[in-house]
């Protein structure tokens, strides 16, 4: 009876009337305790009520709707596919929308609708992806800041592929403490790109040198990552290195003169394809001619084998064993004592030895500046003191 008396009534109501009317029909049909055939009768009335021209009675029905496991399905998925402003709190609240669903919705939607499945707790692998794949940078940044959404690896690649360019983007994975560091090393590769473009379009440097600071930049960024990242991840570090032509002699060379053996190891087990104990054995054991042999195999250039070499014997000599900073910076002395050793011989080649300088320099000035800290440090410590 009450059900017919809403149907008759809600034809010539005004539309702010209506939506309160079919707000409180909701309400007692999730609340009330009904009888089969009122219960039936009701979600009749309000599936009428989703043609209902005034939005806001569709609001209502969907603020009502959108948390309760007991609303009708069929309602729930017609509010999901309505105007933005009546299906967000069901798109991001409502348990009775399907993996399926919610991917038609992120491919077919603007950018507030998928921002607003986005947001949703518990957000599965397959959710996730379409996001990544199809999604606006503001979905995917909403993404990103889901502590909840279940993003597997290939999914943040192609974030940083489709909205690495955009800082807000960066910024809010590289705050990630558990980023993959393939996926760290990715959004660095974008913003040296992006850095480079930008000085070169305002002829602050030429494209040669700011290709060859954005060059070294990256390369000091990724021993850094790399010395941070958990041994189960070097590998997968070394690969994208590998895919991306970014595993250099240089970058080799750094990690080296960085004292950061094991990164050095896994990039020779990742360019020799030899097992990781074979590769550790030789460079820790084996003379020049089984390291030169190692070192050709992995297909690095036969001029840099000097530099290699000495490095490795000065990590003995000096009985290098790491440092606060997780062997992430060039280690002075080393790098000292390898362009020594290098200067005095006869066949190295003269862009090698540009190179140690360069390394040398830096060195210098890191070493410098962590000086100076450590003063200030102590001075500050003195004056509270």
């Amino acid at each position: 009876m009450i059900v017919r008396q809403f149907i008759s009534w809600v034809r010539h109501a005004p539309a702010g009337e209506r939506a309160e009317a079919t707000r409180a029909l909701a309400r007692a049909y999730l609340i009330s305790d009904l009888s089969e055939d009122d219960r039936i009768a009701a979600e009749g009335a309000l599936i009428l009520m989703l043609d209902d021209a005034s939005a806001l009675v569709r609001q209502a029905m969907a603020q009502v709707f959108a948390h309760s496991p007991y609303a009708p399905a069929v309602i729930v998925r017609a509010l999901a596919s309505d105007q933005a402003s009546v299906a967000l709190p069901v798109l991001e609240f409502s348990p009775l929308l399907v993996d399926a669903d919610l991917v038609d919705i992120v491919a077919t939607s603007c950018s507030e609708v998928q921002c607003a499945v986005a947001r949703r707790v518990q957000l599965p692998v397959a959710v996730c992806a379409a996001i990544a794949e199809v999604g606006s940078a503001a979905a995917a940044l909403e993404l990103i800041e889901n502590a909840r959404a279940e993003l597997a690896p290939f999914s943040w690649d192609r974030i940083v592929e489709r909205h690495g360019h955009l800082a807000a983007i960066r910024e809010s994975m590289l705050a990630l403490p558990d980023l993959p560091g393939a996926t760290r090393l990715a959004l660095l590769d974008k913003l040296s790109d992006t850095l480079t473009q930008f000085v070169v379009a305002r002829r602050w440097l030429s494209p040669d040198r700011a290709a060859r600071i954005a060059s070294e930049a990256r390369d000091r960024s990724t021993v850094t990552i790399a010395a941070q990242a958990q041994r189960n991840e070097i590998g997968a570090l070394m690969g994208h290195l590998r895919e991306t032509g970014q595993l250099t002699a240089g970058l080799i060379l750094r990690a080296l003169l960085s004292g950061n053996l094991s990164l050095f190891e896994a990039a020779l087990v990742e360019l020799s394809g030899l097992p990781r104990a074979r590769v550790g054995a030789l460079l820790h054991d084996g003379g020049r001619t089984s390291v030169n042999a190692l070192l050709a195999r992995a297909g690095l250039p036969e001029t840099c084998f000097p530099a290699y070499f000495a490095a490795l014997e000065a990590i003995r000599e000096i009985g290098y064993t790491g440092s606060e900073d997780g062997d992430a910076r060039l280690r002075r002395r080393m790098v000292e004592r390898v362009l020594t050793r290098c200067e005095t011989g006869e066949e190295t080649a003269e862009p090698l030895l540009i190179l140690l300088r360069r390394f040398a320099t830096e060195s210098a000035r890191e070493e410098a500046a962590a000086f100076c800290e450590e003063l200030l440090a102590e001075s500050e410590d003195a004056l509270a003191a």
